[in-house]
């Protein structure tokens, strides 16, 4: 018997299914609604696919050598398919994350062995943000920073993959794309490519209302620190959803359909039900799921409605 290849977790990253999303099928039944499951990646989120893009560029240029610590801040996604891929890959990991990020994240980046030093929760991201910075400046030569806020190969990991595998899951007949702000890569990388594939392709970017949202992971633009790679000239509109109604749709999509996301699905589901109201009626939507639900059932997403 041959070995079997040495194939590693990584190598499992992408190639994700669409889902089909019934929630809306009563107002608009000629209206193909798809949800990209991106909470079926090995790490969990959409952020294994820019994680592992940065870290192996990263490695090819030398930017992460032997015995150095990558170091990043993150609210959670990002933070576990570092230590993921840290484990995997053979290099350790750091992370500056707000001391009230969700349990279930700070459990599971503990459990890939990585580091975790706790922001001012007060100051959520842009707080983790501006601690890591002061971490990388004093010791330069100890640390890597990916700055997922920044980097470039966060969008196209996206512009390369997910995009793509849209465009052919659909086979070229997608109409209209959303999918929510953080560091705006998944948004900023898939709308690009869409719009080289068809420019006719809506793409809309969503974003909480205000400051003071519960919509971990996402960012309120006019009021944070704008990532580096954000470029608004991108979408064709851009929406700004309540907290409230994100988390009574991701729960409708729980018990409805059985599919448990998290917080940032749940607005993108509010972006589609938007449409609706407008009065969209018919055509191929593209939703990112971003994450599973699961990591944040400490949080009371799921609790009673």
């Amino acid at each position: 018997m041959a070995p079997p290849p040495d194939r590693r977790i990584s190598d499992c990253i992408g190639k994700t299914p669409l889902l089909r999303i019934h929630l809306f099928e009563d107002e608009a039944p000629d209206l193909l609604v798809l949800g990209k499951a991106e909470f079926m990646n090995p790490g969990g989120s959409v952020k294994d696919r820019p994680a592992l893009r940065m870290v192996q560029e990263a490695q090819r240029s030398g930017q992460l050598g032997r015995g150095q610590v990558l170091l990043d801040s993150t609210s959670g996604n990002t933070g576990v398919a570092y230590a993921m891929l840290g484990a995997a890959l053979g290099f350790p990991v750091k992370l500056v994350v707000p001391d009230n990020v969700g349990e279930e994240r700070r459990q599971l980046m503990l459990a890939y062995g990585a580091e975790l030093v706790l922001s001012d929760p007060q100051e959520g991201s842009d707080g983790a943000i501006l601690l890591c910075r002061e971490i990388q400046a004093a010791d330069p030569d100890r640390y890597f920073s990916p700055d997922q806020y920044n980097n470039p190969f966060n969008w196209r990991s996206h512009y390369d993959t997910t995009a793509v595998e849209i465009w052919e899951q659909t086979e070229g007949e997608v109409t209209i794309f959303l999918a929510g702000l953080g560091t705006s890569g998944t948004f900023v990388g898939t709308a690009r490519r869409l719009k080289e594939f068809n420019p006719a392709i809506s793409c809309i970017s969503l974003q909480p209302e205000d400051a003071f949202h519960g919509l971990e992971g996402l960012k309120h633009m006019p009021t944070a620190i704008v990532p580096g790679i954000y470029d608004p000239s991108v979408a064709d509109r851009n929406l700004a959803g309540p907290t409230g109604a994100a988390y009574d749709l991701a729960r409708r999509l729980a018990r409805e359909e059985g599919i448990l996301t998290g917080h940032s699905s749940g607005l993108a589901l509010w972006g589609v039900d938007q449409l609706v109201e407008e009065g969209l009626r018919e055509g191929v939507v593209v939703l990112i799921f971003p994450d599973g639900g699961v990591r944040y059932l400490s949080a009371g997403l799921y609790g009673a409605s």
